[in-house]
């Protein structure tokens, strides 16, 4: 007779089992952490590390190679600069060189003639460079770019396999 007033207190328990579990506590609702590291262990990890090396290492990889380009592409930059200021200033020499030193008003169309000049060569020198840096940056985010996208194809194929 104990034994069914025991089994008749467990069957009139709130879902009628004896084998289910107590409702959290309010400090174990406060804890979400609480049984991370019991998840964490029932993860499948097979060949997790290996993977997590190698996807490290392309990724480094990708860095390296985007922040090579980048680099090229400012020595670029920086070399086509310097030879623009060395043309305009062999222009502005053999300009100087060139004036016949009599007529002041003929010395002054000239500079402004060549001021005119190297002012819309400056403008598109301009132009020239920003395209120059654009190209080598777009370049650089390429690499970045590629990389991320295989960074999501892999996740992705990792989700579909479970």
């Amino acid at each position: 007779m104990a034994t069914a007033k025991k089994a008749a207190a467990s069957n009139s328990a709130p879902g009628g089992s004896a084998t289910r579990k107590p409702a959290p506590s309010a400090a174990d609702m406060l804890n979400p952490l609480k049984g991370m590291a019991e998840r964490l262990q029932n993860l499948n990890l097979t060949d997790g590390a290996g993977k997590l090396l190698d996807s490290g290492r392309k990724d480094l990889q990708a860095l390296m190679e985007a922040n090579e380009k980048s680099f090229q592409g400012l020595q670029s930059v920086v070399q086509r600069q310097t030879e623009m200021i060395k043309h305009a200033i062999t222009e502005w020499q053999s300009a100087v060189t060139e004036m016949p030193g009599k007529d002041p008003k003929e010395n002054l169309a000239k500079l402004d003639e060549l001021g005119r000049q190297s002012f819309q060569r400056a403008v598109e020198d301009i132009k020239e460079l920003a395209n120059l840096a654009a190209r080598s940056q777009a370049d650089a985010f390429e690499v970045v770019r590629q990389r991320i996208q295989s960074n999501v194809d892999e996740v992705t194929k990792m989700l579909q396999r479970k």
